[in-house]
């Protein structure tokens, strides 16, 4: 995937924010969007003004809630912001390829460089499976009869074959996304997760996901229900590394509440451990975590015979939204994590009424002019574990749930560190033997890191899990909590 530091993320964010004025200001300057995110002094990023202009005002209709690929553009913006107004519930979430920005990839492909020395070993051509490759000055692929295997580069001594591949392909772990007839690439939604890898791994730019932004910015402006943000502990280090200091952002810009989901992982680790206990004893050979939504949903349509394998604990998402409706059942609900799978698990939850993921939520506090790093620190009112607030971190889930049972002979865990084919085989293989070897709880997450390295995320994983230690070390454990 692409570094978390490009231009197609800091231009996503800058549209964001854009449209989050926008909305301030009433949308009187929503048609000129394109047209002053793209002035003619500037030279064009998409080969001329029209089509930067033509992608901007799609990215912009997504923004506002839509579906590109279902709407009319011969409609102005400012038709959309309207229609945006109106809605009084979450626009069902999809992640679409806008085809106007989509380049068109050539098809994955190994090439050899002119780095070839045509070496008498040839281990390309020894171990090539299809014997696909000739040497004679130099290795040739016949490209006609590659399967792509990449056994050729991994055998290269002098690192000369090269994987050109299609980027959005390529990190997309289900097969969801592929070429249709004109060579352009198209979503199965039967297969796609949401896991948003395609989108983070886009060098153009082409794949979008309909945010709810502006549906939250008007339920906090105009609604008279108090609006609770429920915080997820991937947080840290997102808008610096004061959490007490977002609390506050975030009821500067109208939040009746913040409260942070680590409080429901303390709910799902006490649920999820009792769980694998029951399940051990029972004579199950193993259990798979569940509190990844995009994990969950691949179970059910990529590898089901792993399902009966996955733990049913609801995750931390759902038991903060229910513990947040008991204390409110007037409230609404707006849960903001790294995670766009996190939004198709809310459609189908009463108790979650909006989802924003981090880059929104600094788009929101960008556009309405507040400085994190300004506000005064304050305090959840309900203190989560250390235990919960690692959650977001790889291992910290089967860290959690080992902890509670505290006996390492009857919990042996593993961790799958990001879904991928080769993960999915090996969850294919511990069904098919109903066995995962000297492991029986299996911790698997979708991103690799863990949520850190999730989609919405701003800051690199590796930075922000350092920092979510830092946090935790500074928190209760679960076992005091219960006491």
């Amino acid at each position: 995937m692409l570094a978390a530091k490009n231009n197609v993320t800091t231009m996503r964010l800058n549209v964001l924010t854009k449209v989050v004025e926008s909305f301030l200001n009433g949308f009187k300057d929503i048609d000129k969007l394109p047209e002053t995110l793209s002035p003619d002094e500037i030279k064009p990023v998409r080969g001329s003004k029209e089509k930067d202009r033509q992608v901007l005002k799609e990215q912009i209709v997504s923004m506002l809630g839509f579906t590109p690929e279902k709407e009319d553009f011969s409609h102005p913006l400012s038709f959309f912001a309207a229609e945006a107004l109106k809605r009084t519930q979450a626009p069902l979430a999809t992640i679409s390829v806008l085809p106007s920005a989509c380049a068109a990839c050539m098809k994955t492909r190994f090439t050899v460089t002119e780095m070839c020395r045509g070496c008498v070993a040839r281990p390309c051509e020894v171990n090539c499976p299809k014997k696909t490759i000739t040497v004679e000055d130099k290795a040739f692929i016949h490209q006609e009869n590659c399967i792509k295997c990449g056994m050729c580069a991994n055998v290269c001594p002098y690192g000369a074959i090269n994987k050109a591949p299609v980027p959005c392909e390529d990190a997309c772990p289900t097969g969801a996304i592929s070429k249709d007839e004109n060579g352009f690439e198209h979503i199965d939604y039967n297969k796609c997760v949401s896991c948003g890898k395609c989108l983070v791994s886009c060098p153009f730019g082409a794949i979008v996901y309909n945010s709810q932004i502006i549906d939250v910015l008007n339920m906090v402006k105009n609604s008279a229900k108090p609006v609770v943000a429920m915080l997820a502990p991937a947080v840290i280090g997102q808008f610096g590394n004061d959490v007490g200091k977002v609390i506050t952002a975030f009821k500067q810009l109208g939040f009746s509440e913040v409260v942070e989901v680590a409080e429901g992982a303390d709910v799902t680790t006490r649920n999820e451990a009792a769980e694998f206990v029951e399940r051990m004893q029972e004579g199950k050979s193993f259990m798979t975590t569940s509190c990844c939504s995009a994990w969950f949903k691949a179970a059910e349509v990529i590898v089901p015979e792993v399902a009966p394998y996955v733990s049913s604990t609801k995750t931390p998402m759902y038991y903060i939204a229910e513990i947040v409706k008991k204390r409110n059942p007037e409230c609404l609900t707006v849960f903001v994590g790294p995670c766009l799978a996190k939004r198709i698990e809310a459609e189908k939850n009463p108790n979650v009424d909006y989802v924003l993921v981090f880059e929104e939520m600094q788009a929101i506090l960008a556009g309405s002019g507040i400085n994190v790093a300004a506000c005064e620190s304050a305090k959840f009112e309900h203190t989560a574990s250390a235990q919960g607030r690692l959650y977001p971190v790889t291992g910290g889930v089967a860290g959690a749930v080992a902890h509670l049972v505290g006996d390492d002979n009857l919990c042996r865990k593993e961790t799958i560190d990001g879904l991928n084919k080769d993960a999915f085989r090996k969850l294919k293989m511990y069904a098919a033997k109903n066995s995962a070897g000297n492991f029986n709880l299996v911790e698997v997450m979708c991103c690799e890191g863990g949520c850190v390295g999730g989609p919405g995320c701003m800051v690199g994983a590796k930075k922000s899990a350092a920092l979510v230690d830092v946090y935790v070390k500074q928190s209760p454990d679960i076992k005091t909590l219960q006491d």
